[in-house]
C-alpha cells in the first residue's frame, strides 16, 4: 500500500507538467496574436494618416494615386523643398512628393531608429495607393500589406504586394489592410 501513495505522486506531477506545458504553448501562441494585432492597428493608423494627408491636398490626388507601389525604400532621398520663401510657396504636387516621402519612411519604420537601423514600422511593408487615375472627386483607398507571423490559408483578395518575395514562397504570410473612403476636391 505504500507505493500507491507514490504512484499518486507520479501521476499528479504528469498532469501537472502537461498543464504547464499547455500553458507555455498558450502563451507563444497569445503572445503571434498581439503581434499580428500590433501590426494590424498600426498599418491601420497609416493608412488613415495617408489618406488625412490626400484630404488636406486634394488638388493633387493623381501625385499620390501614380506614386506606384510604395516601401522599402523606394522613394529614395527627401525631395528638396523650396517653401521657405513666402513669395514662392510649394505646389501641390511639390507637398504630395513630400507627403509620400515621409509617409513610407513611416511605413518603413525609419521615422524610429536605433544606430541608423530602423526599428518601428511594419514588417516588410508594401503599400498601394487606389482612386481615379486623374485624380479628382471619387473613391479613394490606402491597401498596406505586410509580412505575418503565421501562415494563412485562405490569402487576401487585394493584390497589392502579390509576387515581391517578401511574404514566404506563395505568399501565405501577406496580411492586407484595405481603407477606402470618398474625397472631394
Amino acid at each position: 500500500m505504500a507505493g500507491v501513495g507514490l504512484i499518486e505522486i507520479l501521476v499528479t506531477l504528469v498532469v501537472f507538467s502537461l498543464g504547464m506545458l499547455s500553458l507555455a504553448a498558450l502563451q507563444g501562441v497569445a503572445k503571434k496574436a498581439n503581434f499580428d494585432a500590433l501590426q494590424r492597428t498600426n498599418a491601420s493608423l497609416m493608412a488613415y494618416d495617408l489618406l488625412e494627408r490626400m484630404r488636406s491636398n486634394n488638388q493633387a490626388l493623381s501625385s499620390y494615386v501614380n506614386a506606384g507601389d510604395l516601401g522599402n525604400g523606394t522613394l529614395g532621398k527627401q525631395p528638396i523643398l523650396p517653401c521657405n520663401n513666402i513669395n514662392a510657396p510649394c505646389t501641390t504636387q511639390q507637398i504630395a512628393a513630400f507627403d509620400l516621402w515621409e509617409w513610407e519612411r513611416l511605413l518603413d519604420g525609419n521615422m524610429e531608429t536605433r544606430a541608423n537601423v530602423a526599428t518601428g514600422g511594419l514588417v516588410a511593408a508594401t503599400a498601394c495607393i487606389n482612386g481615379p487615375i486623374l485624380g479628382g472627386s471619387g473613391g479613394y483607398s490606402v491597401v498596406i500589406a505586410w509580412r505575418g507571423v503565421t501562415a494563412m490559408t485562405n490569402p487576401p483578395a487585394d493584390p497589392c504586394g502579390v509576387g515581391l518575395g517578401r511574404y514566404g514562397d506563395n505568399d501565405e504570410l501577406r496580411r492586407v489592410i484595405v481603407v477606402p473612403t470618398f474625397i472631394g476636391v
